[in-house]
């Protein structure tokens, strides 16, 4: 609760419980003693009785809808970068020291184009949808792809705690405040040589000739004062937590609020140990305190539970995507 305005704030609620959850369960983690095939039994089960569902989501939820980061998907768009630069991923390429700003923008345009604005390859969120359409359900996602909305879930009901690829910010702000960059992706991507497809999505032309600049003119600027500029995305304490982020942030907690002691599905997807504290650990807090809460970890090869909370539990190993198939199929 925000002490000034009186307004919850469920992304530091949600630390606090983290950090609560970090006192609290001390011991060895348990996979489970179920099979892949009882746990998915007990996972539609559990889906089918509740109440409401939490979804968490990290980055390997994306991973298996095909956002993956580096191989055949990373040289579609930055064969150039590669050969240039030697930079082998669009992670680390995120961190490169770029010579000039024109360069800068020219990476990044092509990084927030394939990751924000073109459609996942693989139809996980849309099957994640279909499961918890009629349910009273909420999401926290660490992710900032914002492959939720552009799956058809309700935005009120979407809380993006580390940012959005689809917003820019100012390098240094001066107000909460952030802005639309779809158009000036674009154009980027336009100036840069790429072409439209037969479905409207960016390619590199035929002759492979694309530029590894955009121009100056089009390097884009803060609207507060022409300053620069950077994706909204949490990376330091230059983060701006803007009129929506508060908005979900708010929303999320008076959800949680709403759910005390009811039947819970707390549904952790593809959530790995970098930030554990904003999605995992407090899922581990909030089943112990609910007698009649579940909670599912859901993760290709780290799927896991305090022995504390393991009557409650569920872990499913493996490709989350092929689960969520299956909860479908069953």
């Amino acid at each position: 609760m925000n002490s000034e305005t009186g307004i919850p704030n469920g992304y530091l609620e949600s630390i606090e419980r983290g950090l609560a959850a970090v006192r609290q369960f001390r011991g060895t983690l348990t996979a489970g003693r179920l099979s892949r095939s009882a746990s998915l039994a007990r996972l539609r089960q559990a889906l089918d009785t509740a109440e409401a569902v939490v979804i968490g989501a990290g980055a390997g939820l994306s991973t298996s809808a095909g956002f993956v980061y580096s191989g055949e998907r990373f040289l579609r768009y930055f064969p150039d970068f590669a050969e240039r630069f030697g930079i082998t991923d669009m992670y680390s390429g995120g961190f490169y020291p770029f010579p000039d700003e024109e360069t800068y923008w020219a990476w990044w345009s092509r990084n927030i184009y394939c990751n924000r604005y073109v459609d996942a390859p693989k139809p996980v969120y849309a099957d994640l949808l279909r499961l918890v359409a009629d349910k009273d359900y909420f999401v926290i996602t660490t992710n900032v792809d914002h492959q939720f909305q552009k799956a058809g879930f309700d935005r009120r009901r979407l809380f993006y705690t580390q940012g959005d690829y689809g917003l820019f910010q100012s390098r240094q702000p001066t107000a909460q405040m952030t802005w639309d960059n779809e158009a000036w992706v674009m154009q980027a991507m336009a100036a840069q040589g790429f072409v439209r497809d037969a479905d409207g999505v960016f390619v590199i032309p035929a002759d492979g000739r694309v530029s590894l600049r955009i121009p100056t003119a089009l390097i884009p600027r803060s609207p507060e004062d022409g300053g620069a500029v950077v994706p909204n995305l949490r990376v330091d304490d230059s983060f701006v937590e803007d009129e929506g982020w508060h908005r979900a942030s708010a929303a999320y907690a008076a959800f949680l609020r709403a759910q005390e002691g009811r039947r819970v599905l707390f549904l952790e997807l593809g959530v790995g140990g970098n930030t554990p504290v904003i999605i995992k650990y407090p899922f581990w807090q909030m089943t112990r305190d609910n007698p009649r809460a579940v909670y599912c970890c859901m993760n290709y090869s780290e799927a896991c539970c305090p022995p504390e909370i393991e009557p409650q539990s569920i872990c499913v190993s493996g490709d989350t995507g092929e689960a969520l198939a299956a909860l479908l199929q069953a």
